[in-house]
């Protein structure tokens, strides 16, 4: 029979053998980005690989590239926004790169987690940011919109702060340094279908840390249509509405995105191009008729001279909002107005609320009737 001493030295040895394979596969593992070694983002809702582009390797493929995330705030923490940037950079343009290509560039995606602004400005201007015309309508009843460089996500009435809806958002941004200093790059994050993943888990991560989580998870099962490939030259009537028109200066780039036409919503933006610079809005359009996307503009200044107004159409509360650059429109007075005016008549007329009857804000008056054939008088 074996001693106890050379039992105990058989068992060291194959307990030296099974730890040496264990670091061996861990090493494998390692080099190969697998779990367990693969990082995780933004409160651990995104993984590193897991299928966006902008979450894969592909985007480090060049020389100096790198990919780091710096949280602030925890999301439902003091009922504030709580915000997650990752950020994708790169010191070299790669091989293949002509002298004219940046020498760098920065993609950046910030998610945020929280209430919609408060003030009316940095309402507005969220609005005109997330309910772009570039954006296509999250499928299946949720109330959402997905573009290749943004996302927004309006959360349950259950996780409302101070009677404002809470919202998860995406913002892509990319910039690049080369001879002629720094620009403004089109960046597209991901597939459709993959923004909109990658929207809905941080959504889900988002809602159980603030403690308002729905008893399912949030998810999508029929396809994302793409309503809009790309921009148009806008001609008048704008965003094909009725009555919607302007003067566009020739020497000016605008762009028109008409977005999402339906019964519940409705999108349309015109946007001031300049190459190397971020698009500037010229003017937005929205008819909001389901209940959480119209809390979005509640508490906003209503009437026609704000460019909001809310009527009961066919049983549903539904707004109709404009917001006009003051460089395209008159500041407000009498020219937004009929254009607003315009856009309420001919939106209302498609999805079966003619007249439109406000409910809060100014009146219209019985002379202030606008018709097609006198488009000229907004211009």
């Amino acid at each position: 029979m074996e001693d106890g001493g050379k039992r105990r030295r058989r068992w060291a040895l194959l307990a030296a053998t099974l730890s040496g394979a264990v670091l061996i596969s861990g090493i494998g593992l390692w080099a190969t980005d697998s779990w367990p070694f693969k990082d995780r983002y933004c409160w651990g809702a995104w993984e590193q690989d897991s299928g966006p582009r902008f979450l894969g390797d592909h985007v480090l493929r060049d020389s100096g590239s790198e990919r780091r995330a710096t949280e602030s705030g925890t999301p439902g923490s003091g009922g504030g926004t709580a915000t997650c940037t990752l950020i994708v950079t790169s010191s070299g343009s790669g091989s293949g790169s002509s002298s004219t290509s940046p020498t760098g560039f920065q993609d950046r995606l910030t998610l945020s987690y929280g209430p919609v602004p408060e003030a009316p400005d940095e309402r507005r201007d969220w609005i005109d940011r997330y309910f772009d015309g570039s954006a296509s309508l999250l499928p299946d009843g949720l109330d959402g919109l997905v573009a290749n460089d943004r996302a927004m996500l309006i959360l349950p009435e259950s996780c409302d702060v101070a009677g404002r809806p809470s919202a998860v958002t995406l913002w892509g941004e990319s910039w690049g340094d080369g001879p002629k200093g720094r620009r403004a790059m089109p960046l597209t994050l991901a597939s459709l279908p993959d923004i909109s993943t990658m929207l809905l888990d941080a959504a889900d991560v988002g809602m159980r840390k603030a403690g308002c989580a729905p008893e399912k998870p949030l998810r999508t099962s029929a396809p994302m249509v793409r309503l809009t490939e790309g921009g148009d030259r806008p001609d008048n009537p704008v965003c094909r509405i009725p009555g919607v028109t302007f003067p566009l200066d020739e020497d000016e780039r605008y762009e028109q995105r008409v977005g999402v036409v339906g019964d519940r919503l409705q999108t349309c933006s015109l946007v001031r191009r300049k190459l190397g610079s971020p698009d500037e809005p010229a003017a937005q359009f929205v008819m909001a008729g389901s209940p959480r996307t119209a809390a979005v503009f509640a508490g906003l200044p209503e009437g026609v001279a704000h460019g909001l107004v809310r009527t009961a159409c066919d049983g549903r509360d539904t707004v109709f909002y404009a917001r006009i650059a003051p460089g395209l429109g008159d500041g407000g007075g009498e020219k937004d107005r009929r254009v607003f005016e315009r856009f309420t008549e001919a939106v209302g007329r498609r999805v079966g609320c003619e007249p439109v009857k406000t409910t809060g804000g100014t009146e219209r008056s019985e002379g202030s009737e606008a018709t097609e054939g006198s488009e000229g008088e907004a211009r």
